[in-house]
């Protein structure tokens, strides 16, 4: 089988993937001052590049598979030419419009004004829809600084993205509006998606991150219960199916295993203690499927 091709981009995206990736059991190695890391798996070939241009590689057949946060997809215009696999989850952020928290955001936008942004296309639909006068002033990395109350602005409006707008309030920006949600996706080309082993490829990556990604949401509860207790405390257990039950030595009583998501453990710990639960484990998952 030819080897799938995936990029990975730089910054935030590259680490959350990198360690979601160890996790399922794909490791990385990235020399210093390459792009190219080795990797422990034959089939697969990783390359690193810039995330805002990671969706249009995937969409001109460059590459199988692609990590983007989605407002770069949306902002390449490749949305209906890249098929998204699944959403990772990380990194949310929105894209947002703020002005300066001092100003009103319908009489800002009577008059014309000079928008701040990364994301031309964004705003070029944003400005389109509220048929405002407006101009893009293209800027790279943060932008806050451009967008103030005073004659010396370059901007007026600002359309960046936020994950908790502290950063905003941070330099008394407020926001006014969102143009979108994004977080971290996996997307693959069309092109691999259409040749049969790549895309079972593919489907088994999704496959393996899906079965990572429950984990982290989830731990394991190992106890024991004497028998005239059993019957109440396995009424009260959550578990994703049914809980896993066997004999102690002796016919003591009951071993029970059940998966409970983390934010159960707090109020369940005492519960399970005051149904007759003992000797109560707790411990981490690496894969649930």
């Amino acid at each position: 089988m030819e080897k799938l091709k995936i990029l990975l981009a730089k910054g935030r995206i590259y680490d959350s993937v990198c360690e979601l990736l160890n996790d399922v059991g794909i490791s990385l190695y990235l020399p210093d001052r390459t792009y190219f890391p080795y990797t422990n798996q034959e089939d697969l070939a990783f390359q690193i590049v810039k995330p805002q241009i990671t969706s249009a590689l995937l969409a001109q057949n460059k590459a199988d598979v692609g990590f983007s946060g989605k407002d770069w997809v949306f902002e390449n215009q490749v949305q209906d030419d890249v098929i998204e696999i699944m959403d990772l989850g990380f990194d949310p952020v929105r894209i947002v419009a703020a002005i300066p928290e001092t100003r009103d955001y319908d009489k800002l936008l009577k008059g014309p004004v000079t928008i701040a942004t990364e994301y031309q296309t964004l705003t070029k639909k944003y400005i389109d829809e509220k048929k405002i006068n407006g101009t893009i002033f293209r800027t790279w990395g943060t932008s806050e600084g451009f967008v103030q109350d005073n004659d010396e602005a370059l901007a007026q409006i600002l359309i960046d993205n936020t994950s908790t707008g502290s950063s905003l309030k941070a330099n008394r920006l407020k926001i006014v509006d969102t143009l979108m949600e994004s977080s971290t996706r996996m997307y693959a080309s069309k092109e691999a998606m259409a040749d049969p082993e790549k895309k079972q490829k593919i489907m088994e990556l999704k496959m393996l991150f899906e079965c990572v990604l429950n984990a982290r949401d989830k731990v394991m509860l190992e106890m024991n219960v004497a028998k005239d207790k059993f019957d109440n405390l396995v009424k009260n257990l959550p578990a994703m199916r049914s809980p896993t039950v066997a004999p102690l030595y002796g016919d003591d009583g009951y071993a029970i295993k059940i998966a409970v998501k983390k934010g159960e453990v707090p109020t369940l710990l005492p519960r399970l203690h005051e149904l007759g639960a003992t000797d109560i484990v707790e411990y981490g998952l690496r894969k649930v499927m």
